[in-house]
């Protein structure tokens, strides 16, 4: 037992609806809103520290369900319901069994009452299948990270400067098997944020990359082109969605995209580009025709990308065929959609995929975890946000700043959603109004989480 533990806790859930300013279209999926689903955390731990009443644990996500659950009849307007019900009931079941240690290890614990909850929704909303495991993990996201937050304000210090053996009671054998006997995550984890982080801007499907393209202007006074986010925000990373099944479209996407930036930018401007199919290729074989028509007819454009994410379908024990070893030769490709777990992960890497996209929305303790082992294991990492606005986007924001490794951010909610940054916009300015293609991630150096 560590004097650090939580021995006592209540959490509390709330959520928020923002329309988007203009719709994003990813995966074949088009989406006009985001639901916010925020938890507050009153903690007491085993040393008498608490949290106080106006300073809780807070962890916050957006509901992005079209990403997490896709489904043949379900509507999003149902998934989002049932999943809100999930976090209403997971929060229930913990607020009732009470379990106490290290936030990582609550978490941990947390796995079976997630089952326990998921089995009863299905029955409650006559689903004919079980929820899909990555919308169970989105679900209870904001419960992990409102649990670490409420730690790190209860004790005045960063949640994560207390990853190490002095504070949390089991070693990462316990999660990680063997090989991670008497490691601990402060080994992969830095206690402190990078002082600045360059920005990945998203380049949606509907989104026009100059004045040509635009059909009715939005009006509302921010950027209406790609063209205008570089010259605005100094923009030098780009994640390009992409269709998957539309070749000559998605390598005329790649080209247009690279031809705006090199003419928005500044001349010697070198770009990094990250190109998303969202699971919607049918094979290795298109990724590995695209990039090579890409190269054929522009090497710059080429040499901008760094990497690509989720090429193909998110069931890799369904789908063992789609290895990615031929594409991992040319360019760095990780999972994203795939990664739930650790199981996960492994089969991924067996089958030839070179790194992990983590994310805040699949849980903040499972974030670390699936660090540590990239960290450790030397695969390739990247953090991505899911249109996170407001504290969901600090805490992404935070967790990327503080893994070694992890060459930039994502914040594409000041994008589509600016109303959702409306309020926390004055307190940190400059993770909302990028300059410079950065963001100061030093400013997460706070209690907790560090917003």
């Amino acid at each position: 037992m560590q004097t650090t533990d939580i021995v006592g806790f209540h959490l509390n859930l709330n959520s928020e609806t923002f329309r988007y300013r203009t719709p994003m279209k990813f995966g074949g999926r088009v989406v006009n809103e985001a639901t916010i689903l925020t938890a507050d955390c009153i903690a007491e731990l085993r040393d008498g520290s608490r949290t106080a009443i106006n300073n809780a644990g807070v962890g916050s996500m957006t509901m992005g369900v079209a990403w997490a659950w896709p489904h043949p009849t379900l509507g999003d307007d149902a998934k989002l319901q049932i999943v809100l019900a999930l976090a209403e009931r997971v929060a229930e079941l913990l607020n009732a069994a009470q379990p106490s240690g290290h936030p990582l290890e609550i978490c941990s614990q947390m796995h079976h009452l997630r089952a326990q909850a998921a089995s009863e929704m299905q029955l409650r909303f006559n689903l004919g299948e079980a929820i899909a495991p990555l919308a169970v993990l989105l679900a209870t996201s904001p419960l992990e990270g409102a649990l670490f937050d409420a730690q790190g304000k209860a004790i005045g210090v960063s949640s994560y400067s207390l990853l190490g053996r002095d504070h949390v009671n089991c070693d990462l054998s316990v999660y990680l098997g063997p090989d991670y006997s008497g490691r601990y995550l402060d080994e992969y984890i830095s206690a402190t944020p990078a002082p600045t982080m360059p920005l990945y801007h998203l380049v949606g499907a509907l989104d026009p990359v100059d004045s040509s393209e635009v059909v009715t202007p939005v009006g509302d006074g921010l950027p209406e082109t790609l063209a205008d986010w570089i010259e605005r925000d100094g923009l030098t990373h780009l994640k390009i969605k992409l269709a998957g099944d539309a070749f000559q479209w998605d390598v005329d996407r790649v080209l247009g995209v690279h031809r705006v930036a090199t003419n928005s930018g500044k001349p010697s401007q070198r770009w990094a580009f990250s190109l998303d199919f969202n699971e919607r290729c049918e094979s290795a074989d298109y990724v590995l025709r695209m990039v090579d028509e890409i190269e054929r007819k522009s090497k710059p454009a080429f040499a901008a990308i760094q990497y690509i994410e989720q090429p193909t379908h998110r069931d890799l024990a369904k789908h063992p065929y789609n290895v990615m070893h031929a594409v991992a030769k040319r360019l760095p490709v990780v999972i994203d959609e795939s990664l739930v777990d650790l199981a996960s992960l492994r089969l991924a890497v067996e089958q030839g995929y070179s790194g992990v996209a983590l994310k805040a929305c699949k849980g903040h303790g499972e974030a670390l975890l699936m660090a540590a082992v990239a960290r450790q294991e030397k695969l390739y990492l990247c953090v991505q946000d899911l249109t996170c606005v407001g504290i969901s986007l600090l805490h992404s924001a935070s967790l990327a700043a503080h893994i070694p490794g992890v060459a930039a951010i994502e914040s594409n909610g000041r994008q589509y959603c600016p109303a959702g940054n409306a309020s926390w916009t004055s307190k940190y300015p400059g993770m909302f109004n990028v300059r410079d293609g950065k963001v100061p991630t030093h400013c997460l150096s706070g209690p907790g989480l560090g917003y």
